[in-house]
């Protein structure tokens, strides 16, 4: 056996004597036993060479139009930050017009992604806080401290976007301008219970009274 790791141990240290440093130590071309693994048949990148898959044979191609790149900076415009251009400042008031299809819309939404812990009525009392599977969840009305009632548009979709203490974030999941649908939603349905009377249009009063 101390014959054999002695062998064993003069004959790497051969193999590696002679062939190891080739190329580098020596003139000699090094030895390769793989030679596809270091020159694939491929085509450079910005290489000039004639390229037959391609019509303009140009081995690098150009994005997919209408492709965004991973890398690509994201544009800072309120509809997509909810933030003014170049700030860090909310948006005070919705970008997206409001209109009846655009609060059907985020009612759908709402009630798909935001009741489960909210409720229907957003008064935070949703089928998950029932059976103790979400923290405290906000009350949308608060009348005692307002905070999300006194928020900007911009801050409220900041929230649904990014999340906030135990809540998720739901980019991921609603695309922006539900996002935004949602927000003129949340406004419909704090106008329900904190509205003033005197903020209801004349014309409309007297059906309160029917």
């Amino acid at each position: 056996m101390r014959y054999f790791l002695l062998i064993f141990v003069l004959a790497i240290a051969t193999v590696l004597g002679t062939a190891g440093y080739r190329g580098t130590l020596t003139r000699k071309s090094p030895l390769e036993l793989f030679p596809d693994m270091k020159r694939q048949a491929k085509l450079r990148p910005q290489s000039e060479t004639h390229n037959l898959f391609w019509e303009d044979n140009r081995g690098s191609r150009l994005p997919i139009s209408g492709t965004v790149s991973r890398n690509s900076p994201y544009e800072d415009t309120p509809l997509n930050t909810g933030r003014i251009t170049g700030t860090t400042n909310f948006v005070e008031l919705n970008p997206l017009p409001v209109t009846r299809e655009l609060l059907e819309r985020g009612r759908e939404r709402f009630q798909i992604s935001c009741s489960p812990c909210h409720g229907a009525q957003g008064d935070g009392k949703g089928i998950t806080t029932q059976y103790g599977m979400a923290g405290v969840v906000a009350d949308l009305h608060d009348a005692k401290t307002k905070k999300i009632v006194q928020q900007p548009d911009g801050e409220i979709f900041n929230t649904i976007s990014n999340g906030k203490n135990t809540m998720g974030a739901y980019a991921p999941n609603i695309a922006i301008e539900d996002r935004w649908a949602i927000v003129a939603y949340v406004r419909a349905l704090q106008l329900s219970r904190l509205a003033n009377v005197d903020e209801i249009p004349a014309d409309k009063r007297a059906a309160l009274k029917k």
